[in-house]
């Protein structure tokens, strides 16, 4: 989904885009609704990443609401990226492991594509995940392209660090947003900063009068539609989680303070101290967000929080 210079959304499929109407759009619409239907069971919930079935096991009895299947932890690729020739191509999970993960518990399963990569996309979507993302943490397949998600039956995820961002890859047909900071540092710093702009730019674009939303449209590079929507609402038009350097039972609260539906916590979880006890305490922290003293009793001997690197 894109906006031409008539303000029209228009959904690509095969050689050209169809124009919004209400004979072409509503089997599109209906099918974008039941995406984000989906999405919306996940709300106030932790997704956590794992490596292998077992750590899918730990999560799913914490309280984990999903479990995104990868093989490479955030800080093993930033870490490996530190080093000479970049670290190499980071890519799609084996399909296999997604399998093994799918088998070993009953909760939704996530796995990851490279930006652009849709057929990467398409054999994840063949063996039945339940959500894509759209991941910025694998190295990038089309420097100028994203994935075209309303070609998809399955529902994706995509990162973002502002509202204009965020917006256009709703466009695209993300039925999920993450506001994203540097996963693998343990450090909620660049999570916290993203997350305040797009909050606070949400704020101001609620205030604006309706003559002023034009511009502040094209200012972003966002469709007048989803910004126009954005400001009905008072937020964005579909979940949106935080991620990225999420250590702690305080970090959790932190984000949901913030304003975040829900928050992606690395499976770097799984090389604390205690994993089952630190999953068990994140999962936990998010529903108790307002609670400092339930906070300190989550936080009471946990250990070492995971390992992270400095940017």
């Amino acid at each position: 989904m894109s906006s031409d210079h008539t303000g029209t959304v228009t959904v690509y499929k095969g050689a050209g885009p169809i124009t919004e109407t209400t004979s072409t759009s509503a089997k599109d619409l209906a099918a974008f609704a039941k995406k984000t239907a989906f999405a919306k069971t996940l709300c106030g919930g932790v997704i956590m990443e794992v490596t292998n079935p077992e750590q899918a096991r730990i999560a799913e009895v914490a309280g984990a609401c999903a479990v995104m299947a990868t093989e490479h932890l955030p800080s093993d690729i930033r870490s490996q990226r530190r080093g000479g020739g970049g670290g190499g191509v980071f890519r799609m999970c084996d399909p296999q492991l997604v399998q093994q993960i799918r088998a070993a518990v009953r909760i939704p399963v996530f796995a990851k594509a490279r930006i652009g990569h849709f057929v990467e996309a398409q054999i994840l979507e063949s063996i039945g995940v339940n959500f894509v993302d759209e991941c910025e943490v694998l190295t990038v397949a089309d420097q100028d392209h994203h994935i075209n998600k309303h070609n998809f039956r399955v529902p994706f995820i995509c990162s973002c660090r502002s509202l204009g961002e965020a917006l256009r890859r709703i466009a695209e047909g993300a039925a999920m947003i993450r506001t994203s900071g540097e996963a693998g540092t343990g450090n909620v710093v660049d999570t916290v900063r993203h997350l305040r702009a797009v909050m606070g730019e949400i704020r101001v674009l609620s205030n604006m009068d309706e003559d002023e939303v034009f511009e502040f449209a094209k200012k972003i590079s966002a469709p007048y539609e989803l910004v126009w929507k954005t400001k009905e609402i008072g937020r964005l038009p579909v979940l949106n989680f935080a991620g990225g350097g999420i250590s702690t039972p305080a970090d959790v609260a932190l984000m949901m303070q913030l304003g975040c539906d829900g928050v992606f916590i690395g499976s770097g979880v799984f090389k604390s101290g205690d994993p089952v006890r630190h999953a068990r305490a994140m999962v936990r922290a998010a529903t108790r967000y307002t609670d400092p003293g339930g906070l300190a009793d989550l936080s009471y001997g946990l250990g070492e929080a995971m390992p992270g690197l400095n940017q």
